[in-house]
């Protein structure tokens, strides 16, 4: 099972971007998806989560700029808007998922990470 993240780049300020992360493999289920950040010398912070009925969890650093959303499958994406340099940082998607078991069913939950996708924001 793996998770992966993309879309990260370079963008001037005000600017647009769209992240997408999606998990593979034999998943069952996918519940919570969350979008991370790490700046440099700053701590991990959860940016946007999204749960699996759809309810939708911000930061008030970015409320009314990004939106978290999900597909039918098992793919989020966090679309950033109004970009500032202040978002500078590398992104990371976690995913609570549950595998197949051996009788075809959801097991019990797991947790994963994805590798972060660097999103810089400069002039």
């Amino acid at each position: 099972v793996q998770l992966q993240a993309s879309g990260g780049g370079l963008v001037q300020p005000g600017g647009s971007l769209r992240l997408s992360c999606t998990a593979s493999g034999p998943i069952f289920s996918v519940d919570d998806i969350d979008w991370y950040r790490q700046a440099p010398g700053k701590q991990r912070e959860l940016v946007a989560s999204i749960s699996v009925t759809g309810t939708t969890h911000y930061a008030p650093s970015i409320e009314g700029r990004f939106t978290i959303s999900r597909d039918a499958k098992n793919t989020a994406y966090l679309q950033m808007n109004s970009l500032e340099a202040e978002d500078t940082a590398v992104y990371y998607c976690r995913a609570v998922y549950r595998p197949i078991d051996e009788y075809g069913f959801g097991g019990r939950s797991y947790v994963m990470w994805g590798r972060g996708t660097q999103v810089t924001v400069s002039s």
